[in-house]
């Protein structure tokens, strides 16, 4: 079967399994997710010997070590993913919740409900535990998903699709509401963006080059999915060993991820206390630093930014540092650079905080917190199905609700116009 006719025909299943799932009752589907979780677990070996071969495929490509680090899985990392799922069940089914009625003068009532979107196509990029997420996200919330997941974890998400997919079919989820695309040929990618009548939305994630050229190429509608070239701005009013310890965590903990810092912007009157200690850390950290001018006076390790490195989601232990001379200076330089992700300010001044969260368009703006926190889980949500960083339909971490839409009821006793 070419690439074209799997996404076709995967896309009409789910189509056909949507309808059903739609009107599946929260038990069922819970139950169904716990079948899923105990299914990773009982055949983690599978999953692993998957694995094992992206691993050893991604190394001898020449993945960096920041996405080698998304794509490997253990079972510490197994386990976490049917926590996730078993963590859904806990949460509120959102579909059939009722958010509005109004009764009008001629009698008629009219309800507010939510409804699924449909049929989902997720396309992304290295890390499987997204499979895992994606597919729970959607059961849970009535829809459909076909999954096209990125080359480099075709044996990972190949042997967990096939898991899940099972586990959920045998609780009772209909046939064809968790599928893989298991083509790597990117004409399937393609296809799913033209397919109007079996896609409701695509949801991309990943890096840049995907984001923009799924945006650029579907007749699908699209929710956009976050860059994340996150800044942190200390303040000259900063404790600087709450803002070295925020730095730090923001651009190491995790560098390969969307929430992790790209670039630390330093007001100018604390550089000088600031800045020899942090960019030393960084140093002994194994971070590459570029900055501007007044930023490698203070460390020799330091090259020289180039402008291209103020827009960089590095993804790994790389880092952009620039001085600046006020709060203004910040924000025109996060309006310029930033992609409306995650922003954070480290300040003791409370005017600094409150023009900060309220100028700075981002989908989460912190005040002395690490950007590192912008998360499903970290809020609360549960699994995230992405960080969208538009402003229709969903913005932020992208949990059950944002995977609905509405639907309006209207019951009546006879009312012609």
């Amino acid at each position: 079967m070419d690439c074209v006719s799997e996404v076709k025909e995967k896309g009409l299943r789910a189509k056909q399994a949507a309808r059903k799932l739609a009107t599946a009752s929260a038990q069922v589907k819970n139950q169904a997710l716990l079948h899923m979780a105990d299914a990773l677990e009982q055949e983690r070996a599978t999953i692993l010997d998957g694995n094992r071969q992206d691993m050893e495929n991604g190394k001898a490509n020449g993945l960096s070590k920041a996405l080698l680090d998304r794509l490997l899985l253990d079972e510490t990392r197994i386990h976490n993913m049917a926590e996730g799922l078993r963590q859904i069940v806990s949460l509120a089914d959102p579909i059939g919740e009722g958010l509005e009625i109004i009764r009008r003068p001629n009698g008629l009532e009219i309800s507010k409900v939510r409804v699924p979107l449909g049929v989902i196509g997720m396309i992304y990029e290295a890390r499987p535990n997204v499979t895992v997420d994606a597919a729970g996200l959607c059961l849970k919330s009535g829809n459909a998903v076909v999954l096209r997941g990125g080359s480099e974890a075709i044996h990972s998400n190949r042997a967990i699709a096939k898991i899940i997919a099972e586990a959920a079919v045998a609780a009772g989820i209909p046939q064809g509401s968790i599928q893989l695309i298991e083509t790597t040929d990117r004409q399937a990618v393609n296809a799913m963006l033209s397919l109007n009548e079996f896609f409701d939305v695509i949801i991309p994630r990943g890096g840049a080059g995907l984001i923009k050229t799924v945006v650029a190429n579907s007749s699908v509608p699209v929710i956009e999915t976050g860059t994340g070239v996150c800044h942190i701005f200390v303040d000259e009013t900063a404790d600087l060993v709450m803002a070295e310890n925020i730095a730090f965590n923001a651009k190491v903990s995790r560098p390969g991820v969307c929430n992790a810092m790209e670039t630390l912007l330093v007001h100018r009157a604390i550089a000088g206390r600031f800045l020899p200690a942090m960019l030393e850390k960084y140093h002994h950290a194994g971070v590459e630093l570029r900055g501007c001018p007044e930023t490698r006076s203070f460390h020799p390790a330091v090259k020289m930014a180039a402008e291209e490195d103020w827009s960089c989601e590095y993804l790994d232990l790389i880092l952009a540092v620039k001085v600046v001379d006020s709060l203004d200076e910040a924000l025109e330089h996060i309006d310029c650079y930033g992609t409306k992700h995650s922003e954070a300010i480290v300040t003791n001044d409370y005017h600094n905080a409150r023009r900060f969260q309220q100028e700075v368009d981002a989908a989460a703006v912190y005040v002395n917190a690490s950007t590192r926190f912008t998360d499903g889980y970290e809020f609360g949500f549960g699994a995230e199905i992405g960080i969208s960083t538009q402003k229709l339909h969903a913005r932020g971490p992208m949990g059950l609700r944002e995977l609905t839409s509405i639907k309006y009821m209207v019951a009546g006793n006879g009312q012609i116009r």
